[in-house]
């Protein structure tokens, strides 16, 4: 078999987080209609920006849902971020696309899986800084393994 040059399987995944992102987009006020997300990342991945606390619990993956309880989610062309309140306290997460390890609408039982290849960051952690005011909800942190395929 020959070598791919052009890199098919890296313009696949590409592609794939760019359907995220669109759906991120169309929920920027709240998910349209039943939608909801559950998005799974790495913690440590490079460019994530993450209570310490946080990767303290979730040294490996985290999944945060999006459909009632969150605010200041932003989309920008390689990454998001929302205020999730964990015990009460507001924390913004800030997620790259590149560190998305799963994506999943029950609402429409649409699931992708992503390839996470060289994206673990060896450097601290950073801590968002508190948000000014939020009269937010509460974020809750779930486990994805209810919903994956048996083999």
């Amino acid at each position: 078999m020959a070598d791919d040059l052009i890199g098919y399987a890296q313009l696949t995944q590409d592609a794939l987080r760019q359907v995220v992102r669109g759906a991120l987009q169309q929920a920027l006020v709240r998910p349209p209609g039943d939608h909801h997300f559950y998005l799974t990342f790495r913690t440590r991945a490079r460019g994530m920006k993450i209570a310490d606390f946080l990767v303290q619990k979730y040294p490996e993956e985290m999944t945060i849902v999006l459909q009632h309880q969150y605010d200041d989610l932003f989309v920008a062309d390689d990454r998001f971020g929302v205020t999730l309140s964990f015990g009460g306290v507001p924390q913004q997460i800030v997620v790259p696309f590149t560190a998305l390890s799963r994506f999943y609408d029950p609402s429409v039982r649409f699931q992708l899986a992503f390839d996470v290849v060289d994206a673990v960051d060896d450097a601290p952690v950073e801590t968002p800084p508190e948000p000014a005011d939020n009269e937010g909800g509460t974020g809750s942190v779930v486990s994805l393994d209810a919903f994956r395929r048996k083999s």
